[in-house]
This record gives C-alpha cells, sequence and structure tokens, in this order.
C-alpha cells in the first residue's frame, strides 16, 4: 500500500511539472498576442487619421496652388501696368543723380567763389563794405548750406554791381588821420574804382582806391576846392559843370580779387 501511494504521489508531480512548463510558452504568446493586437488599433488609427489629413492637406495644397496662380497673375500684369512708372522712375533717378553730381561741382565752385569775395572786402568802399557787414559775416560761417551761402553770395554781388553803377555821395565816420578819432566826413564815391573825402573844418581833402592792402586813403589837400565842387554838383546844390578831380586806378586791386578794376 505504501509502495502504491508512493508512485501515485510521483505521479502526480510529474503531471504538474509538465504543466508548469506548458504554461510558461502560453504565457508568451498570450503576451506577443495582446502586443500585436495593440500595435494593429494604433496603426490602423494613424492610418484612418493620415486618411483624413491627406484630404485636409490635398485641399489645401490645391488652394495654395491655385492663390500662388492667381498671384502670379496678377504680378505679371501689375509689373506690364507699372512698366512705363518703372522707366519714367529711372529715369527719374538717372536725372536725380546728375542733379546731385552738378549740385556737388557748383558748391565746390561756390565755395571757391565764396573765398575770392572774402578777399574783395577788404578792397571795397568803406560805405559799402559797412552795408554789406551782415552778408559777410553769415558768408564767413563754414557750415553755411548750400542755398543760404548762395543767397549771401548773390546779395554781395548785386549790392557791389549796383553800387559801381553810380555816384554815391553822402557822410561816413572814417578815421583817416594816425592817431585822430574817427569823424564825419563828407564823401562821394565812384563806384567801386575810387572815393573822396573832404573835412570842411579842417579844409582837409583825400582820394581813396583800392590797393593791395585794401580801401587806402592818400591825403590830397591841393585838391579841395574841386571835391567840394564835386560834391555840391552832386547834391544838386550849384548847377551842374564839369570838374576836373584827381583819380587813380590801383593795379594791386586787380590781382588782389581776380577782377579787373572798375
Amino acid at each position: 500500500m505504501n509502495i502504491r501511494h508512493a508512485r501515485g504521489i510521483a505521479a502526480f508531480a510529474f503531471a504538474a511539472a509538465g504543466a508548469s512548463v506548458i504554461a510558461e510558452p502560453l504565457g508568451e504568446v498570450d503576451k506577443t498576442a495582446r502586443q500585436w493586437i495593440d500595435l494593429r488599433v494604433r496603426t490602423s488609427q494613424l492610418e484612418e487619421a493620415w486618411r483624413t489629413e491627406k484630404d485636409l492637406l490635398e485641399s489645401t495644397i490645391s488652394a495654395l496652388t491655385e492663390r500662388a496662380t492667381r498671384l502670379e497673375e496678377q504680378r505679371d500684369l501689375a509689373k506690364a501696368k507699372s512698366a512705363k512708372e518703372r522707366e519714367e522712375l529711372e529715369a527719374l533717378d538717372a536725372r536725380i543723380k546728375d542733379a546731385a553730381a552738378d549740385l556737388s561741382g557748383s558748391d565746390a565752385r561756390l565755395k571757391a567763389l565764396t573765398v575770392r569775395l572774402l578777399a574783395l572786402r577788404p578792397n571795397l568802399p568803406p560805405r559799402l563794405s559797412a552795408a554789406l557787414d551782415l552778408p559777410y559775416r553769415s558768408l564767413a560761417t563754414p557750415e553755411l548750406p548750400f542755398g543760404e551761402r548762395m543767397q549771401y553770395a548773390m546779395t554781395i554781388l548785386n549790392r557791389c554791381a549796383q553800387f559801381n553803377r553810380v555816384v554815391t555821395a553822402g557822410e561816413d565816420v572814417l578815421a583817416l588821420e594816425e592817431g585822430s578819432p574817427a569823424k564825419s566826413l563828407d564823401t562821394i564815391y565812384w563806384g567801386l574804382s575810387h572815393g573822396y573825402a573832404v573835412d570842411r573844418p579842417g579844409h582837409k581833402a583825400w582820394i581813396g582806391a583800392p590797393g593791395s592792402g585794401g580801401w587806402r586813403w592818400e591825403s590830397q589837400p591841393e585838391a579841395y576846392d574841386a571835391i567840394v565842387r564835386l560834391l555840391e554838383v552832386a547834391r544838386d546844390a550849384t548847377d551842374p559843370e564839369f570838374v576836373v578831380v584827381p583819380g587813380r586806378v590801383a593795379n594791386e586791386f586787380n590781382s588782389a580779387t581776380g577782377g579787373a578794376p572798375q
């Protein structure tokens, strides 16, 4: 009885061990199957999502392509319509560049003229030089814009041309004697070329003209009476008559200013 019982126990143990060995591969198969099912589900979901997105993307691409085509047509039409305007703009740009080059050259010439005008001032008659004090001080400013520089230069040139066309009589405050204070003298200017001054109380006379050092006055006591008569004729204080007075044109004026004496 004990032997049969032992055999039964042994057979049961063997069967249990075999069942355990068979159960392990089945578990692996079940796990793999579950993973495959899960992967297939996910793949199906992605395929469905791709089909949906694909239709949307194809519609979007079609719409964008159509819009790009329309824009290209509009661009070509705009180019055709604006061809004339673009040609005009190119021509205008060329003219602007030419004008800029001309302006640069004009600016250089104006600066050279400014230098000559500033050098001219000491040779001007004292009355004219005093009247042009503001334009001259402005013209001497280095950073003066082109337009303002041109305006002041033309003002000086026009005033000089105007002064040079007439005989100007009046009074100027001048200091013509070394060590003596300035005093009011009767003066008359023959354009820009020369002028005369008389001191009636002192019975003195001077003749002035431009020279290498600027406008210079020289004493001319022997010409006092003639200069006084000239002043009276110029002021309509006496009947018109020919009056002979000394005159002088300085050669230095030409070299100092770069122009012919007047």
